[in-house]
């Protein structure tokens, strides 16, 4: 499974990137408010300045919501780096939209998918990356969680290429669960990668040795 960190924040990428395991980043035009990212000019260089820390795809979401805006600023971030992919909202102009940028190749992430009828019609569309939000199924007290593994099931069954990235991952278990499930991806905070990191019987076990090798030494 491919690990992505949803979030804008520089130092953040540059620590999980520092780790070892990040395969790329989503961010949305939230994620760029929190961190102070205004203004078309400076979300435009925030997005070159993400591709320049990590090797891996870099989500960049479209404001528009009609096709041909989608299609005039998704070209424009295209551009800015061979990393880019364009995400897109689950909406009528977004599938037409996937299509089109499909059709010339160029990367999509559709995204704020919640049914797997929203997840079949992106496929079809070609999209490189669907986005099921579990995180927020499960805030209204929806099963996220089974939505990525009926997604997964039909993928299967008629062998679409597109990747499952399950977003808005809440939590370490999220992850897990998500992996048990076949999900191709997961992005979400820093907190939920590093948390994998922790056992209390890999603490003790490290004291132990530690102790034990003051011991003698």
């Amino acid at each position: 499974m491919k690990f992505f960190i949803d979030t804008a924040n520089l130092d953040q990428i540059r620590e999980a990137q520092a780790l070892g395991v990040l395969d790329g980043v989503t961010t949305n035009p939230s994620l760029m408010a929190k961190e102070g990212i205004t203004g078309k000019e400076n979300i435009l260089k925030h997005y070159v300045d993400i591709c320049n820390i990590v090797e891996g795809d870099v989500s960049a979401e479209v404001i528009a919501t009609d096709f041909e805006g989608m299609v005039k600023e998704g070209e424009e971030l295209a551009a800015l780096h061979p990393q880019i992919v364009v995400k897109l909202p689950m909406i009528a102009d977004g599938v037409k939209a996937c299509k089109y940028f499909s059709d010339k190749g160029i990367r999509t992430n559709v995204t704020l998918v919640f049914s797997v009828g929203q997840a079949l019609l992106a496929a079809k569309a070609g999209a490189t990356y669907v986005s099921p939000f579990l995180g927020r199924l499960d805030d209204i007290s929806t099963d996220g969680l089974h939505l990525i593994s009926e997604i997964r099931q039909v993928y299967n069954n008629y062998a679409f290429d597109t990747q499952i990235l399950a977003a808005s991952i809440r939590h370490t278990m999220h992850v897990i669960d998500c992996a048990k499930l076949g999900s191709d991806v997961m992005t979400g905070p820093l907190s939920s990668i590093t948390g994998l990191l922790k056992h209390p019987l890999t603490d003790s076990g490290l004291a132990q040795f530690l102790a034990d090798y003051q011991k003698g030494n």
